[in-house]
């Protein structure tokens, strides 16, 4: 059966073939005894014209008598000569003179055809010539079935033996490829089929396959595919064009690797996760499996140990990606090829390797490719390179790529070791500087929670701090410094204790801030010889003082969100008042906000981090944790874990600091006070009443002591001040005497000599009472004492 119909109508003939070139027939004398048409449409002459003529009458500049020497010639002669046209033109012809065998009218046969064409001819018969025999791009026909027909040299070579594969279908060429370019059909026949029908070529598709001249090694061809088409516009079938690109394509896929793995491994800062990223950059493009081993100092953030064996106490990691890795302890023999690579920082390749040697790695593979993780300081542990699929070994060019991968996967595991050893240094330092256990008030039941923000962004600055006051009162406060790191942790442990011992002076929320104000403004001013980049600039903290006896809770806020109230009826709250500028601006003073809370009512103090991310605005934010505190009858433990299971998921990018406050109030029961006029005889009253007063809670014992501090106190008051004197009992973790007057000047702690008449009543409160001090309000002062329970 003729696989390719049409072909006949294809035209392959020379110009000098007697179906195409110019014919005439010359007598013995040389004169023309037959034109032909086709010499008639190359010089432009008619039979008329031209019959029994002389044919030298067409030569120009050729003599006669080459002319008759070429017509009595015994066999055939071929020259090039100058013919005259019917225009006055003249063509350049390859004229052939074949005698005949007789002589007569019909003695000698010319043949001509244009020299130009018959040229171009000529090159395009060698360019097909060398397409069929010498090119290294494959060619194979299709007729109209898609079946084969004809491939040339190159495509032979491939298919050992194209003979075997004429008359059968194209998927037949390679059975097990596949196509790898997109948006084209997905196999050869479609493809074929695509370009019969709409006859629109599909050029440069990469096809994948294994060679029946070489099954072992998977090659890349890119295939060009068009219609075959006669002069008359008829369908003859297809044709493929295909050229290994094998070298070009691996080249281009390392090229590829090496941009992905510089944008992959190593951003996260993570050992594990820096691993996980070399083995899905390497899977399974240059290998099926990757796994990577590093002594556990290096895991931990710590420096790799030096002196100890190579291969010896490492930890496994391997999976493809950060979840799916394990981790299990691994040790090779002084003998092993990985105990070589990291011996010598070199390369080890190792064909039909076994499985790990602790057996529980996977099985038997067919090569793998062992490469150091080397820094410029130390090896930190070793990448194994496994193929189990692919048979083919690791060349010298897969080799470079590998360690260039490995390079880049070292870097990223010291830049992560060493993050993780500051962070965690960082993060010791916070904890440490943040409070360990909160002291018991009565006053207040307290929860809390801290979250640090992600360990690629480092620990942050903020902090919280319950502080007992005198009169059992007791100061909450929470603040954020900006930045991250260790410099805002000691930033953050700086201003914590400031805030502290400030508050210990018994000074009020709005001039404790404006005194933090100052410091940091002055921090700030002698930093800058050092350079840019305080943390303590932008500083935000709100401090606040609850008073139990009264329900009074006064705040003063720089820069730091107010905080959210929920009474005992659950209704919710927060202030209007905007905050005042951030610590360290200098900027509008610190103003007191005062609230009159119910016993049972939270508060609750929060940074930025609660309420305010990349996805939340801080409005939204500041919605979603009022709604948990319409919850307040909860514990405020419960309470907090409520509040924090709200934020959205993923890392934080900020620390998270909450701290929820119940009040209590202290009723008629444990508070006892007593105006006094300013009348010394009113001292033994006081005496008289503080003694009843401690009976009545079953504290007699404590009677003598406390009559001493309250005579004491009194005395002073009345003696220095004017006015009435108020005294207040308080029964909480300790007893609390306090007497205030309407004086502003402060008690000095005098030591009395011999012969003094006076002096000796406030050493003598020192001595017998645990803490005493003074603090200033708007109508005067108030000296206190605390005296320990029995």
């Amino acid at each position: 059966m003729d696989r390719f119909p049409k072909a006949a109508d294809v035209d392959f003939h020379s110009p000098l073939d007697l179906s195409k070139a110019a014919t005439a027939v010359l007598d013995d004398e040389g004169r023309i005894s037959g034109w032909g048409s086709s010499a008639q449409r190359l010089l432009g002459h008619s039979p008329e014209d031209m019959l029994g003529r002389p044919a030298a009458r067409l030569l120009a500049a050729t003599p006669g008598q080459r002319l008759s020497g070429l017509c009595r010639a015994h066999g055939p002669r071929s020259t090039v000569l100058d013919l005259c046209c019917h225009d006055g033109r003249t063509v350049r012809a390859a004229v052939t003179f074949a005698p005949l065998a007789h002589r007569g009218p019909a003695a000698t046969v010319v043949v001509a055809a244009d020299l130009e064409e018959l040229r171009g001819w000529e090159a395009q018969l060698a360019m097909l010539q060398g397409l069929a025999t010498e090119s290294p791009v494959g060619l194979t026909i299709f007729d109209t079935d898609m079946r084969v027909v004809w491939g040339n040299v190159s495509t032979d070579l491939e298919l050992a033996g194209i003979a075997d594969y004429v008359g059968r279908p194209a998927t037949d060429l390679f059975p097990e490829g596949e196509f790898i370019s997109r948006h084209h059909p997905p196999d050869e026949e479609q493809v074929l089929e695509h370009v019969l029908t709409t006859g629109e070529p599909i050029i440069g598709m990469h096809y994948r396959g294994r060679a029946p001249v070489d099954p072992v090694r998977e090659h890349v061809w890119s295939c060009s595919y068009h219609r075959l088409q006669d002069a008359r516009g008829e369908l003859l079938g297809s044709f493929e064009e295909s050229l290994d690109i094998t070298d070009r394509y691996r080249a281009q896929e390392r090229l590829s690797l090496l941009v992905r793995a510089g944008k992959r491994i190593g951003a996260s800062l993570d050992v594990r996760r820096t691993a996980a990223e070399l083995a899905d950059v390497a899977v399974p493009q240059l290998a099926d499996e990757v796994l990577v081993d590093l002594p556990p100092a290096v895991v931990e953030g710590r420096q790799p140990p030096t002196g100890s064996a190579p291969g010896h106490g490492l930890l496994r990691m391997h999976g493809r990606t950060q979840d799916e890795f394990r981790t299990t302890p691994v040790s090779y023999p002084p003998s092993s090829p990985q105990a070589l690579s990291l011996a010598t920082s070199r390369p080890v390749v190792e064909a039909s390797s076994p499985g790990a040697p602790d057996g529980r790695g996977p099985a038997a593979s067919h090569s793998c490719l062992f490469v150091p993780l080397l820094t410029r300081d130390a090896v930190l542990g070793l990448a194994t390179f496994r193929r189990s699929s692919n048979p083919d070994p690791f060349g010298a060019e897969e080799q470079t790529l590998a360690v260039e991968l490995a390079e880049r996967a070292a870097v990223g595991i010291d830049n992560a070791r060493r993050y993780t050893s500051q962070h965690e240094a960082a993060l010791v330092l916070q904890r440490s500087l943040l409070p360990q256990h909160l002291p018991e008030q009565n006053a207040v039941d307290i929860a809390y929670r801290y979250l640090p923000a992600d360990s690629r962004v480092g620990v942050g600055g903020d902090w919280f701090d319950v502080i007992p006051l005198s009169g059992a009162r007791v100061g909450l406060t929470v603040g954020d410094v900006v930045g991250h790191g260790v410099h805002a942790a000691a930033t953050m442990g700086r201003l914590r204790a400031t805030v502290r011992t400030l508050a210990l002076l018994d000074l009020d929320p709005a001039e404790l801030l404006t005194r933090l104000d100052d410091l940091v403004a002055q921090d700030a001013e002698s930093s800058e010889e050092d350079g840019p980049g305080d943390e303590a600039l932008g500083v935000t903290c709100l401090y606040a003082i609850y008073d139990p006896v009264g329900g009074r809770c006064v705040w003063a806020s720089a820069g730091h969100p107010p905080p959210i109230v929920a009474d005992a009826s659950g209704s919710v709250a927060w202030s209007a008042l905007a905050p005042g500028p951030p610590l360290g601006l200098c900027g509008l003073p610190y103003e007191n906000v005062e609230l009159s809370l119910s016993s049972g009512s939270v508060v609750a103090f929060f940074t930025d981090g609660v309420v305010e991310d990349r996805r939340t605005d801080i409005d939204s934010g500041i919605d979603r944790l009022a709604h948990v505190l319409t919850w307040q009858r909860c514990p405020v433990e419960e309470l907090c874990d409520r509040a924090l299971s709200t934020l959205p998921p993923g890392p934080q990018a900020d620390d998270a600091t909450l701290l929820l406050v119940r009040t209590r109030r202290l009723d008629a029961d444990h508070v006892a006070d007593l105006e006094l006029p300013s009348d010394a005889a009113m001292v033994a009253h006081a005496r008289t009443h503080t003694e009843r007063q401690l009976a009545a809670w079953g504290l007699s014992d404590l009677s003598f002591t406390a009559a001493l501090v309250v005579s004491e106190l009194v005395t002073n008051g009345m003696r220095y001040a004017t006015g009435p004197v108020k005294l207040r009992l308080i029964r909480d973790r300790f007893l609390l005497c306090e007497v205030s007057d309407t004086a502003h000047t402060a008690p000095h702690l005098r030591r009395a000599r011999r012969d003094d008449e006076g002096g000796r009543g406030l050493f003598l409160v020192a001595q017998v009472s645990q803490r005493w001090g003074t603090r200033y309000t708007s109508s005067g002062k108030t000296i206190w004492a605390e005296l320990a329970l029995p």
